[in-house]
């Protein structure tokens, strides 16, 4: 059985951040700590190298496969902000389409800049999705 290769770090987050060179996405991945910390209650960890979670989750398929992952999270890649964990809310479809400019892949949101969307429509999508990971979490 394969193993995630994304777990938690002892990395800094303000390091990370403080070395994207792109002074918009540098601006954006401190906007979006603020943002998801406050959703998930919980201190920003680096997963890997380049994603920063918050909060964690574990999970199991009926193949067996499990492992951990964080309850949302975010990465700050060349092309775009991608957002981990935001999509899966019973609400999150409606929210997405008042959020603005975006794509969506495979359980990630794309955002090119945090200004090309409404920012207490990604904010409730953030607090919706950690409330929904927890209360599975709880049962």
């Amino acid at each position: 059985m394969s193993v995630n290769k994304t777990k938690p770090t002892k990395l800094s987050v303000a390091a990370f951040i403080d070395a994207l060179t792109d002074p918009t996405r540098r601006a954006d991945a401190k906007a979006l700590v603020k943002l998801m910390q406050g959703a998930a209650g919980e201190k920003p960890k680096m997963w890997g190298p380049s994603i920063v979670g918050f909060g964690s989750y574990h999970y199991k398929y009926e193949s067996g496969r499990e492992g951990d992952v964080p309850l949302i999270g975010f990465s700050p890649r060349k092309a775009a902000n991608v957002l981990y964990g935001l999509t899966g809310s019973s609400d999150s479809k409606a929210l997405l389409t008042k959020l603005g400019k975006h794509t969506t892949g495979k359980g990630c949101l794309y955002i090119k800049k945090l200004a090309d969307v409404d920012q207490q429509v990604l904010e409730a999508m953030a607090f919706k999705a950690a409330a929904a990971k927890r209360a599975r979490i709880q049962t």
